[in-house]
């Protein structure tokens, strides 16, 4: 009996064990997930699938946050709005998410005056199962945290950063990654769009 309980409570407490996320190298989880998206039509709430990107032969930015209906939040969401036509013309799709459902999602985007125009999907991780996957979902809250996944053509992540509740992120470093990445050379600390790689200079003193 005694032992009986004690695998039950070393059960119990390896489920509260916070998971890392998921690093560069590993695959986007499969998903398939409701999505609310902008149209020509006003608002959907679509199905959308891991191979969302990787279909099209694209890479993919994902990033979390937290909760809807907040303040952080909806800064963010739409500085990431604002760049989704630069990612376009790196051959690059976006996609936002939360644990909210797509329903309170609508509500939002109805609700929130610089939400309603947007024009990339918020996904619905009802569930929690995909945050959770990639190891984003707060223990205690049960939400996600402020993550940021680039994912290649491939479907692998190339680059993730994961901030607290608190802090805003920074897009133009989301821009400055991918591209570097894309270069797929080697690149200097605080490298910049339009500056030679490291690759491009090494080979020139060959």
């Amino acid at each position: 009996m005694c032992n009986s309980l004690k695998k039950l409570i070393n059960q119990e407490n390896a489920q509260t064990v916070q998971k890392g996320p998921l690093s560069i190298g590993d695959k986007l989880p499969d998903f398939s997930k409701k999505a609310v998206v902008g149209s020509g039509k006003g608002i959907d709430i679509v199905e959308i699938k891991h191979t969302y990107a990787s279909e099209q032969g694209k890479w993919l930015v994902l990033f979390w946050w937290p909760k809807d209906f907040t303040f952080v939040c909806p800064t963010e969401i739409i500085e990431f709005n604002q760049i989704a036509s630069q990612l376009a013309e790196h051959n690059t799709l976006i996609i936002g998410a939360s644990t909210d459902s797509e329903y309170v999602h609508l509500g939002w985007r109805q609700q929130h005056p610089g939400l309603i125009n947007l024009t990339i999907p918020m996904l619905a991780d009802t569930s929690k199962s995909l945050a959770e996957e990639m190891g984003v979902l707060d223990n205690d809250e049960k939400v996600a945290y402020r993550a940021t996944f680039i994912v290649d053509p491939q479907g692998k992540i190339q680059w993730l950063s994961v901030y607290p509740m608190n802090v805003g992120r920074n897009t133009d470093e989301v821009l400055r990654v991918l591209q570097a990445l894309q270069t797929g050379e080697l690149t200097a600390c605080g490298w910049s769009p339009g500056e030679q790689t490291l690759t491009a200079v090494l080979e020139t003193e060959v």
